[in-house]
């Protein structure tokens, strides 16, 4: 099932300059919550996002963040609730850094979580998905009592060119 497939509304925006004067491309996505869009559309995210960014390993970390972030959205925010949805938009800047939001229809939760990786807590069956953002994105923040999460990956344009042959 492609992105179109399962968008209610989408779209494509090129857009000119942010602040940082990089120019970058946005989708916005609304999807079904449901545990069964999740991996299909991470995998279709993942391979628009490496349209603007050099596959330099980096992209598990965005992946995984992602499947975290649609995950929480879908079970815990949405309360595996069919008839809520999940909006996504992805913003991919030309020099590699991505930028996603997920917003789901829920009430948000509580941010003290337990920390997953204290002794305490290292057999309790929920409570990673957090910690694996925070790990493997460059920022993550939660804002409208955590109904919202944005996560940014850094660009990885330096380590491309740096991989690059050199021509002397």
């Amino acid at each position: 099932m492609g992105i179109a497939a399962m968008a209610q509304t989408q779209s494509l925006s090129f857009l000119p300059r942010n602040a940082h004067s990089v120019p970058f491309v946005e989708l916005r996505q609304s999807l079904p919550s449901g545990v069964a869009v999740v991996s299909p559309f991470t995998g279709e995210l993942m391979r628009f996002i490496l349209n603007f960014r050099s596959a330099d390993g980096s992209e598990t970390d965005i992946e995984m963040a992602l499947l975290e972030a649609l995950a929480n959205a879908v079970i815990h925010g949405n309360g595996d609730n069919s008839c809520k949805r999940i909006y996504v938009t992805c913003r991919c800047y030309l020099n590699g850094e991505v930028s996603i939001t997920v917003r789901d229809e829920g009430r948000g939760f509580d941010s003290a979580v337990p920390d997953p990786t204290f002794r305490e807590n290292l057999l309790f069956t929920h409570g990673r998905g957090i910690y694996l953002m925070k790990t493997l994105m460059d920022e993550v923040s939660f804002e409208e009592g955590g109904s919202v999460v944005r996560m940014r990956k850094n660009s990885n344009a330096s380590s491309a060119q740096r991989s690059e042959p050199s021509h002397r």
